[in-house]
């Protein structure tokens, strides 16, 4: 499904990643981990189309997405949260989710001057669809609140709650499981299998929580000063010697 060959990622001097390859496979569950600084979000801004890389390519479903707008890249099927929670505080939850559908509405500028019939289907088409979303994400009940009023757990549920709503085939999560407690984190990783059962697709995420990310993932990456340094099943992780000296800052023995 993606397939990223080889991007190089650079800031001025600064090389944030290099020579980076992974493939995400249809109904995979693939975690990108790595100390801070190592070029995990950097990954995620190339995919979507936030920093463009200067060589190497990345392709989804056999089209590259070199020189699409993050807009274009939605549209073609992959959705992502952020690392910081960034939601639209004084909307309602609900309007907070509607938002990300009103790009696939059915109707055109003409219906929503002049309040057509095709408008008041078109809307409450949407509104039906947002509340299903906060329906899967346990949202239902928060509806009406202010987005910005949440528990920070719930506003992490929501931003996935809108990623969802853009009908994705491939969702990216920046650090879902950051700032939560070990109740939370549980849930976290139920949610997520969930999301992947019930919508049919592809999850690439970004985690700094061990636990979280050992236990949810099929396979792992890992990042160091923008290179990677490994790559296989969390257990393989777990025993390579080169991602313990990146977490550990341990020398390793000749």
């Amino acid at each position: 499904m993606l397939e990223i060959s080889g991007i190089t990622v650079a800031f001025g001097g600064l090389t944030a990643l290099r020579d980076f390859d992974l493939r995400v496979g249809s109904g995979e569950l693939v975690g990108i981990i790595g100390p801070n600084g190592a070029g995990k979000s950097t990954a995620f801004n190339a995919i979507t189309g936030i920093h463009a890389p200067s060589q190497g390519d990345i392709r989804f479903e056999g089209e590259s997405l070199l020189g699409r707008h993050p807009f274009e890249v939605t549209r073609r099927g992959i959705a992502r949260t952020f690392q910081n929670v960034r939601l639209f505080d004084e909307l309602s939850v609900l309007e907070n989710v509607e938002v990300a559908i009103h790009g696939r509405r059915g109707y055109g500028l003409w219906d929503a001057l002049f309040r057509t019939r095709r408008f008041g289907a078109g809307e409450r088409a949407i509104t039906e669809e947002a509340m299903d979303h906060l329906r899967a994400l346990g949202l239902f009940t928060r509806r009406t609140e202010p987005a910005g009023s949440l528990p920070y757990g719930e506003q992490r549920r929501l931003e996935i709650a809108r990623a969802l709503a853009a009908q994705p085939r491939l969702l990216l999560l920046d650090e879902p499981a950051a700032g939560m407690n070990p109740a939370e984190i549980e849930e976290m990783m139920q949610l997520i299998h969930g999301i992947r059962e019930r919508f049919d697709l592809a999850v690439l995420v970004i985690e700094h929580h061990m636990q979280f990310v050992m236990g949810i993932c099929e396979r792992i990456a890992v990042l160091d000063f923008g290179v990677k340094i490994a790559e296989g099943t969390p257990k393989e992780v777990q025993r390579n010697p080169l991602v313990l000296q990146a977490y550990l800052g341990e020398p390793l023995e000749a």
